[in-house]
């Protein structure tokens, strides 16, 4: 989990922001605001293949292809539709990411997406 003190003074913000846990980080952001569709039977798994249960799911992808990109926050699809940065936004019809659950994802891809 990153906490103030692990913020350094220099450095990128993923730097700045110490090393994002998938387990304590991002796992409970998918939990909350992405399995409700992404999971089990769920209205995202069956129109793209797209399961958030678990980090492999996650690596898997959709069936069109991987939704995230190791060390590249720009171009993986997780981080385009969370940030809003596509035709569509995630989740759908439904409140939006807060800054710092975005951030959070943008970080963790960018440190190298890594099962932690």
């Amino acid at each position: 989990m990153v906490h103030a003190e692990d913020r350094g003074a220099t450095g990128s913000n993923s730097e700045n922001r110490g090393q994002i846990s998938f387990k304590e980080d991002v796992r409970p952001i998918l939990q909350i605001r992405c399995l409700e569709c992404h999971s089990g039977n769920g209205q995202g798994v069956v129109e793209s293949g797209l399961n958030l249960e678990s980090y492999e799911s996650l690596m898997r992808g959709t069936r069109f292809g991987p939704i995230v990109i190791p060390g590249n926050a720009m171009v993986s699809n997780l981080n385009v539709l969370v940030e809003g940065r596509a035709g569509i936004r995630m989740p759908h019809n439904r409140k939006r990411l807060t800054s710092c659950e975005t951030t959070i994802l943008h970080d963790w891809v960018n440190q190298g997406a890594r099962n932690n």
